[in-house]
């Protein structure tokens, strides 16, 4: 394997569940509240991905979004969704590491509005970028995983593509790529190490 795709949320943060879970309390809602929408609620659903794929922006989000969540206040509903999530130091670092040492790296990102990355640190850690409401495309469709592996400059079978939710990495693997569901970096650099033939701890 030559090349390392990751996720952001989730992946290169902390868990994003657990920043809905504390968005949830802090609004008087019932913890698993934004969970279940986005798991069970079509119309939850169709809304993120149109989010994701560029077609609204946050504001009208929020206006859709909100009501089906139960919330008073829908300015700043995104900021506040993701207000829990930091840096997960562990894999950042393993990322800056593996493209000092010669792997070739980059992000395919579900978007939920270009505020959510720090894009000055994509030099140092990306070859290339794929943010989902940038190309019209969102995970798990094929199309943005053989985007990915195009900017990259890699075909599919030699990227290994790293997501937190099993429907990505499905997507991924059905483009040839080997997937790793990340649980956590304790499980998953290892896993990388051993994929990679490289040291990232």
């Amino acid at each position: 394997m030559r090349g390392l795709l990751v996720d952001f949320g989730g992946v290169l943060t902390t868990n994003v569940w657990d920043s809905f879970r504390d968005f949830c309390e802090a609004e008087g809602l019932e913890p698993d509240t934004a969970k279940r929408l986005f798991r069970e609620d079509p119309d939850a659903r169709a809304e993120l991905r149109r989010l994701e794929r560029g077609e609204i922006d946050e504001p009208e989000f929020e206006a859709r979004f909100g009501p089906l969540l139960g919330v008073t206040e829908n300015e700043g509903l995104v900021d506040r969704l993701f207000a829990g999530m930091q840096p997960d130091g562990p894999m950042v670092g393993a990322v800056k590491r593996a493209k000092a040492i010669g792997v070739t790296t980059g992000l395919i990102s579900n978007s939920w509005g270009a505020g959510r990355y720090d894009r000055d640190s994509f030099p140092v850690m990306f070859d290339a970028v794929v943010i989902s409401g940038e190309v019209g495309l969102h995970k798990p469709e094929p199309e943005i995983f053989e985007l990915g592996a195009e900017r990259v400059g890699l075909p599919p079978g030699e990227c290994v593509f790293v997501d937190d939710l099993r429907e990505n990495c499905e997507g991924a693997k059905a483009v040839g790529m080997t997937a790793v569901l990340h649980r956590g970096s304790n499980t998953t650099l290892p896993r990388l190490e051993e994929l990679l033939g490289v040291e990232l701890r």
